[in-house]
């Protein structure tokens, strides 16, 4: 069993498809099924069968994807571990970041370290902090960039923390939010869904009047732009739409309730000279990019 078969294992189980795998591996259909029938005959046993909804693997298939995951982990992280011997920091530097942090304040960040060091490769994965939290903990990225409340007892930066805005059009007198239709963010993070919650409640006896749901803060900022009602969003999506009317919320003890944006990691990453840079990188220049 050789390295390119742990990939090729990896692969099948992922996509669970014999068309969609040999595409992503870049190779032809009948050299896949033949490394998969080579390592039948190796183990002596069935790995896969197919079934009408594709691939479907067997127990013993089961085990052997696990083993081929691991030997693909542990290759990886020896490789980056023999790079980082070097003096020099080089090498692939993997990051899961939010989706939102990714849209408003990745761009320039990485720019600006690729240029500071052009011998590493970025490698990024996008999407809900949930996920991301979900990477991390799995090694699937050596950082995560993660907004909201997370649990995590290792490492972690503090990149930014900014207002939750109530925003509208036009200027609005707050009293009559109750009879103003709301667009509402459905917000992800439990806490800060309660904090806004609670807000409310203390202001208020009824519910908001909510016409419109949408999970994209884009969506949201927009509709609220073109008059169709009011929104409460994070500061940082406000950045293109300086003309709206934004209130910053505050509990009745006059606290603001904010977003936090975490940069976490394992404590042995550090060990690879790409993460370490990275960590000390956004320490000293993320002031220049979020202000």
């Amino acid at each position: 069993m050789e390295d390119k078969d742990w990939l090729i294992l990896k692969t099948l189980y992922s996509k669970k498809n014999i068309t969609r795998a040999a595409e992503q591996l870049y190779i032809s259909q009948p050299a896949l099924t033949y490394r998969v029938q080579q390592l039948e005959k190796e183990f002596g046993a069935k790995i896969v069968s197919r079934g009408k909804t594709g691939v479907e693997f067997t127990p013993q298939g089961e085990c052997l994807v696990q083993y081929a995951e691991q030997m693909l982990h542990e290759l990886r992280r020896t490789k980056e571990r023999i790079l980082s011997m070097n003096d020099q920091v080089v090498g692939t530097l993997r990051l899961g970041v939010s989706a939102s942090f990714a849209r408003y304040y990745l761009p320039p960040l990485l720019k600006s370290f690729v240029r500071q060091y052009s011998g590493v490769e970025i490698n990024v994965k996008t999407g809900l902090s949930s996920d991301i939290l979900s990477s991390v903990q799995k090694e699937e990225v050596h950082l995560g960039i993660l907004r909201g409340n997370h649990s995590w007892s290792e490492q972690s930066l503090l990149l930014t923390s900014e207002p939750l805005c109530l925003i509208a059009k036009d200027r609005i007198d707050l009293h009559e939010l109750p009879s103003l239709p709301k667009i509402n963010y459905v917000i992800n993070d439990l806490r800060l869904r309660q904090n806004i919650e609670k807000w409310w409640m203390e202001r208020f006896s009824v519910p908001p009047l909510i016409t419109m749901e949408v999970d994209s803060i884009e969506t949201c900022v927009e509709l609220v732009n073109s008059g169709m009602g009011y929104g409460i969003v994070p500061h940082m999506s406000l950045q293109n739409h300086k003309s709206l009317f934004v209130h910053n919320l505050q509990t009745k003890s006059g606290e603001p309730i904010i977003r936090e944006t975490l940069l976490i990691y394992r404590n042995a990453s550090l060990e690879f000279s790409v993460v370490k840079a990275f960590v000390d990188f956004m320490g000293n220049n993320l002031e220049n990019v979020v202000g």
